[in-house]
């Protein structure tokens, strides 16, 4: 290889290196700042309306969810489509195993989180914490499994809802950052236009 390209290949790497590690103070403080304020709201609603150690409105799904929504803003997996659907649909997969093998978690647990898989992706709306979402749905505490499908509603729709309006007024409040993504929807907006010209 001639030295010049080994130069080359030599700056590439370093720009893509300094590139990865660079820290972005105002991208990481409304990251903070989103992602605080979502999860805040939910725990004030979790202290007024429930006591005890069991956690209702706080599933652990929506931990991860405002790591996409607040901190990889970008992602077609943070996009409101995905992080609404995704949990909604795996909410109702899991709650509709947990009553059809309620007590046999080797089955019930494998089910579920495979089931919100398929389904997500045949439905476009693939968003990973939804796995977490129907997985809690049938090994979760009896107080969650009795809820039933008031489940779907309450924590994981409004939970969700509020976690979208907040990342929209935060991932919105400087020009660096844009939420929902454009030129996510842009993409798939072409995609859907050059499937229905290729059939028409």
């Amino acid at each position: 290889m001639p030295v010049p390209n080994i130069k080359r290949g030599y700056r590439k790497t370093r720009y893509i290196l300094y590139k990865e590690t660079l820290i972005d103070y105002k991208e990481h403080f409304w990251s903070f700042l989103g992602s605080f304020v979502g999860i805040g709201i939910l725990a004030y609603l979790e202290s007024i309306h429930f006591g005890g150690s069991d956690l209702v409105y706080l599933i652990g799904s929506f931990g991860a969810s405002s790591v996409l929504i607040y901190g990889i803003i970008q992602s077609p997996f943070s996009q409101p489509r995905n992080l609404i659907g995704g949990h909604l649909i795996s909410a109702i997969i899991g709650v509709s195993v947990n009553k059809l093998v309620p007590d046999i978690v080797w089955i019930a647990a494998p089910l579920a989180v495979s089931l919100s898989i398929i389904f997500m992706q045949i439905t476009k709306t693939l968003h990973p914490p939804g796995g977490a979402t129907a997985l809690i749905a049938v090994t979760a505490s009896p107080q969650i499994k009795n809820l039933g499908y008031m489940y779907v509603l309450s924590p994981v729709l409004v939970g969700v809802l509020i976690l979208f309006v907040t990342a929209l007024i935060f991932n919105n409040m400087t020009s660096s950052r844009s939420y929902p993504s454009h030129s996510t929807y842009h993409k798939h907006y072409h995609k859907i236009r050059k499937r229905l010209s290729r059939k028409g």
